[in-house]
């Protein structure tokens, strides 16, 4: 173990020695078993006489913290180790904005879990990505990369989602991002002034209403229809909008064909940009898709975001965006300043995973699966007079309204996410959100059960 020790002035060298290793000992940086470095090194490192760090290391074996043994060296005693590292509290705090946000714990211990978004990971193909993966990390070369991400992933995306769905683009228009959470964060950081005004669907995806909060804007909720966005009710002063429309968050129906003519116009006429956040989009199971926004842009003001991390897992943490060409040089730039480029390997081998008819192999067998589940979701809660399904054929999860005056106890078998987290404005819409990528197909109909019997 490379030990950090820092000698300060000539006084009671050994003394120093003994303070810093006792440290760190006890909060935890050295750690029960771990071998100290020789005497002789540490004191040739440290430039001071070997019996200074001698009389230290014998200090510490005296008072129980370390143990000598014979022929192997001189190691943290396991008897009195107790780990309490911590940072100073300190009394620097974050602006305003981040008292009100704290991260969310992802991970969950329930029995039944209808969390959402939130892929079955026992569909992906593990072993052929570890081939893939490897396949690159023994020919990828090092440095650094283009912002922009690796140019065979940039194609393959290019031509997947021109065939999948009709998106106009090359490999020059796509940015390769680390989910989609960091394509909107490119994409504010480029075109949001603070104190300017962004709409956003509501009810709908909060980590895109913290994230612009965060960037010093006003968020307007404009309320969502059976059609999509009411893009009469989008205030004057904004000039961006979020939006959802291949399978609005969280409420699953699709944004009508009038709606989106209706909103490209409103960006024309008030020079403003679209944002689409193309989410679940590929997990269909009926009506043939509407075209993409961007794909019906004809002056360049759509804004086109994707993500693998429902389609493949997660914790890949690999999506895009399809920018006009007059942004691409700024989110290029806002990319290389945010994290430079990403994990190179890794997009390789997805666009290997895309070329080789991999990813719609995936789709396909995943979609099939989802199916399932979405029918025996909506067979199991058809009948129910307390709850009002809205309609969807696409994605991971289906929306609940509550019928008037029901509402649900705490169930703590259940891992349930309720509709009023997804609002911002008041009054909050009252209903359940239920995922069913986590939850396995045998599981549904029992934990529908409990569910029905929280239902108050």
């Amino acid at each position: 173990m490379d030990v950090h020790v820092s000698l300060h002035g000539r006084g009671d060298l050994a003394a120093q020695v003994y303070r810093q290793l006792l440290d760190a000992i006890l909060d935890g940086r050295l750690r029960s078993g771990e071998r100290l470095p020789p005497t002789r090194e540490l004191a040739r490192r440290l430039e001071i006489s070997r019996n200074t760090v001698a009389v230290a290391y014998d200090r510490l074996v005296a008072d129980g913290f370390l143990v000598g043994r014979a022929g192997a060296g001189t190691f943290v005693s396991a008897e009195r180790v107790r780990a309490t590292r911590s940072a100073p509290q300190g009394v620097v705090r974050p602006r305003a904005i981040w008292r009100s946000m704290a991260a969310e714990a992802p991970a969950s211990t329930h029995e039944y879990d209808f969390r959402v978004g939130v892929p079955d990971p026992r569909l992906f193909p593990m072993e052929t990505w570890r081939r893939l993966v490897a396949r690159e990390l023994r020919t990828s070369l090092a440095g650094y990369a283009d912002p922009s991400g690796h140019e065979a992933l940039r194609d393959a995306i290019a031509r997947h989602i021109g065939i999948s769905r009709s998106v106009r683009a090359g490999a020059d228009d796509v940015l390769i991002t680390n989910g989609a959470q960091q394509a909107l964060d490119l994409i504010g950081r480029v075109l949001i002034d603070p104190g300017a005004c962004v709409a956003v669907e509501e009810p709908g995806y909060p980590p895109a209403r913290r994230l612009f909060r965060s960037l010093g804007a006003r968020v307007a909720g404009v309320p969502v229809d059976g059609e999509g966005i009411d893009v009469t009710a989008i205030p004057n002063t904004v000039r961006l909008v979020y939006v959802t429309p291949s399978h609005q968050f969280p409420l699953g129906t699709p944004m009508s064909l009038a709606r989106r003519a209706a909103l490209l116009a409103w960006a024309e006429r008030r020079r403003g940009v679209i944002v689409e956040d193309d989410y679940d989009s590929e997990f269909r199971f009926g009506d043939r898709p509407l075209e993409p926004l961007q794909s019906l842009d004809r002056a360049g003001r759509v804004i086109y975001v994707g993500s693998f991390s429902k389609t493949l897992l997660p914790m890949l943490r690999l999506g895009f965006l399809v920018a006009p060409a007059s942004l691409m040089p700024a989110l290029r730039a806002a990319r290389q300043l945010s994290d430079s480029h990403g994990e190179l390997s890794t997009q390789a081998a997805l666009a290997r995973f895309i070329d080789e008819g991999l990813l719609a192999r995936h789709i396909r067998k995943a979609t099939r699966e989802y199916a399932a589940r979405h029918a025996l979701v909506v067979d199991t809660l058809t009948g129910d007079d307390r709850l009002r399904l809205v309609p969807s054929v696409a994605g991971l999860h289906l929306c609940a309204r509550f019928s008037p005056g029901v509402s649900v106890r705490p169930a703590p078998r259940l891992a349930l996410e309720r509709l009023d987290a997804y609002c911002g404005e008041s009054p909050a819409q009252q209903g359940l959100v239920l995922g069913y990528g986590a939850i396995q197909q045998a599981e549904i109909p029992e934990g529908l059960n409990v569910l029905k019997e929280a239902l108050v």
